[in-house]
């Protein structure tokens, strides 16, 4: 299809939009300090907390990655979804209220590696460094999934060249996160949440439409077992890996640190209810839809299931359905995915290595707010510098795969250690390094020797290896001072 002007003017519409943000958000806390630019300063409500902590979540590969893999692969991919349906109503259930009491009482921390010290009243520095090192390799990959869904966009759409797409998606997203931080990250979200949400609704249901109408694909070019929940037709290995694997997605809401920190945002404990209903509706309502699409596709675009351009399911889906400003509109919910990830994942790893190695490390408690905070800023370019950098590698792998490795990274590192962290009294500091430390080795171990040979996502092994470090090593340590003891208590019985 041609370079069409009400797309053009849709984008570009909604470029302004996200910018504005920024620059209202920039005037409106500054002069604020770190726990403003990084946490907005605890005030987000219900709504903001719970759609910012979705559209977080759900990165572009919610419009394209996991559609594509559905349209592709059929329903044995389903466990994807189902997998990350579970991980999000169990996370605000168990963790969330848990998570934001304990970082409350654990001097206000402001930053995961910094609650991780707290929790523990360790003077040592080794476990914020260690934080640090992980959240920089992990969402530079990340970030990466996002800069290339908007570069395929803007190339299919626009006309230009995805390296250049992806430049101007970049200065965008650094540009309202380099402003307004958090508060303007998480505004944006909201919108953005509702944008996807809309979309990824919306199009299925017209497009179904224009299908039933239409001249409908060959079922015989589905495939014998494309409606089949287990992927290879029957109980075997493959299938079991394969559940097992799209099941164990769900592990990674219980350490991502750009979702765990919309937890402790949270204003008041009562709204941590009103948000996991929010969130848990609209989680579940937008994978059902990424499945429809992806089902609604192969019947729409047949001809993407052998062109290897299955991740373009949703732009042709819009583009072959709505007139152009609608279809821009809809076709910017991809930007709102990709941004609404990136802009979390920037802020989160620039406030790790400000806030828990720059300030206590490398200026020794001296340096000013107004220099945390440039600092902080310089990170997020420079991480966003590498993103870009990924991206553009031939042979980096798909949106899905950087998604995919991601994932388990974090999962791995900090899952085990965060629940511990809130449900254990007993734990120790040395069980959340060995913790991270071998979750993280662990998973990507797994991913370059065993993940082709089993078929089963890293994920599993790595988040499992970390539980098991984290318990042995805290069973082998001495127990935690009284202090410590007192602290957990004292953010289990906190009411506020």
């Amino acid at each position: 299809m041609q370079l069409n002007a009400g797309e053009l003017i849709a984008f570009i519409l909604y470029f302004a939009i996200v910018i504005a943000i920024g620059v209202v958000f920039f005037f409106r806390t500054r002069g604020g300090g770190a726990a403003d630019y990084f946490l907005g300063g605890r005030k987000m409500g219900s709504w903001v907390a719970a759609l910012s902590a979705s559209a977080s979540d759900m990165s572009a590969w919610l419009l394209m990655g996991l559609p594509g893999s559905i349209l592709a692969f059929g329903m044995g991919k389903v466990w994807i979804a189902i997998g990350l349906g579970i991980g999000t109503i169990l996370s605000w259930i168990f963790l969330a209220p848990r998570l934001r009491r304990f970082s409350i009482v654990a001097k206000d921390s402001i930053t995961i590696p910094q609650y991780l010290s707290n929790r523990f009243l360790s003077k040592s520095k080794a476990l914020q460094i260690i934080c640090a090192v992980v959240f920089l390799v992990c969402y530079a990959v990340y970030a990466a999934s996002s800069f290339k869904a908007c570069g395929k966009l803007f190339h299919t759409v626009l006309q230009i060249d995805e390296t250049v797409a992806m430049l101007i998606a970049a200065a965008v997203i650094l540009a309202y996160t380099f402003l307004g931080g958090f508060s303007a990250v998480c505004w944006t979200d909201f919108f953005q949440g509702l944008l996807m949400i809309a979309a990824i609704v919306i199009a299925p249901i017209f497009a179904l439409n224009a299908v039933v109408n239409g001249d409908m694909a060959s079922a015989a070019s589905l495939g014998e077992h494309y409606f089949n929940l287990l992927p290879t037709g029957k109980l075997d290995w493959g299938s079991i890996s394969s559940i097992l694997s799209g099941l164990g997605w769900g592990l990674g809401y219980f350490g991502m640190p750009h979702i765990l920190v919309r937890f402790m945002s949270i204003k008041t404990g009562d709204m941590v209810r009103k948000s996991r209903v929010i969130a848990s509706v609209w989680t579940v309502v937008a994978l059902s839809a990424a499945v429809g699409v992806g089902l609604v596709g192969r019947f729409f675009s047949p001809e993407l299931a052998t062109n290897g351009e299955q991740e373009s399911v949703f732009i042709e889906m819009v583009r072959g359905t709505f007139p152009g400003f609608i279809a821009g509109i809809l076709l910017s919910a991809i930007l709102a995915a990709s941004m609404s990830t990136a802009d979390s994942q920037l802020l989160v790893s620039a406030s790790a290595f400000s806030s828990d190695v720059y300030q206590p490390v490398i200026r020794k408690d001296k340096a000013s707010n107004k220099e945390i905070l440039w600092v902080s800023r310089g990170i997020v370019a420079l991480i966003a510098i590498a993103a870009l950098l990924i991206a553009v590698t031939p042979g980096s792998g798909s949106i899905m795969d950087l998604v995919e490795n991601a994932w388990a990274g974090f999962a791995s590192a900090f899952g085990p250690v965060i629940l511990l962290s809130v449900f254990w009294k007993r734990f120790t500091y040395r069980g959340a390094c060995a913790g991270i430390i071998t979750g993280a080795l662990a998973d990507v171990l797994w991913l370059i020797f065993l993940s082709k040979p089993t078929g089963l996502y890293e994920i599993i092994p790595g988040f499992l290896a970390g539980l098991c470090a984290a318990v042995v090593a805290t069973l082998l340590d001495k127990e935690p001072e009284d202090n410590v003891k007192s602290l957990f208590q004292e953010a289990v019985s906190y009411k506020g």
